[in-house]
């Protein structure tokens, strides 16, 4: 498997990898993830491991505890902790489905909820997320393709919101991609509040 890595020359911290995981491995993850418990908590449909986040009161703490990852998902967390995308395991994962036209408000992570690092693996459809200087309010959009990775730190991860606008189709360097489903992977490590 060849890795392609790159670091935003634009954005400093946002480091982004193409071809994370194989195709096989992507197909299998998809198989795992959908054996799993769906919620229908926003208007898309999401998993929650480690720790279950509070959209509403944006916070976490230790009585939202449910559990650790599961046996597939630490072996990911290990492995972005093994390759140096984080300096310690992370501890939380949520998993968010994305079928055509829907999407995600421009958003920084929760600054007192989560570390520095913020990885975002993206499953299935391609996409085009948006990251919005939240200073400026300049918008660069990046084309995530099925298998890559995104990590967010230092400026990427606290100067620049991300979202992904709900369409049904992505125009990106003067081509249209027409969205199917995409699933989402964001590790994090939690802050927890005693």
């Amino acid at each position: 498997m060849e890795l392609f890595t790159q670091q935003s020359q634009i954005i400093p911290g946002l480091q982004y990898i193409e071809n994370y995981f194989t195709a096989q491995e992507q197909e299998g993850l998809i198989a795992t993830i959908d054996k799993q418990q769906w919620l229908g908590d926003l208007k898309r449909r999401v998993q929650h491991y480690g720790f279950k986040y509070d959209y509403k009161a944006r916070r976490i703490d230790l009585g939202m505890h449910i559990g650790a990852l599961p046996d597939w998902a630490k072996a990911i967390a290990d492995r972005l902790h093994s390759e140096g995308y984080f300096d310690v395991v992370p501890d939380q994962l949520i998993i968010n489905e994305y079928l055509p036209g829907q999407g995600i408000t421009p958003h920084i992570d929760c600054e007192p909820c989560f570390e520095g690092t913020i990885v975002s693996i993206s499953l299935g459809s391609p996409c085009v997320m948006d990251f919005t200087n939240k200073v400026t309010g300049e918008k660069i959009p990046m084309l995530l393709a099925p298998r890559s990775m995104v990590v967010l730190k230092g400026d990427s991860r606290y100067g620049w919101m991300h979202g992904i606008a709900a369409r049904k189709t992505d125009k990106f360097d003067g081509n249209a991609y027409q969205r199917g489903r995409r699933i989402s992977l964001t590790f994090r490590k939690t802050i927890l509040e005693r």
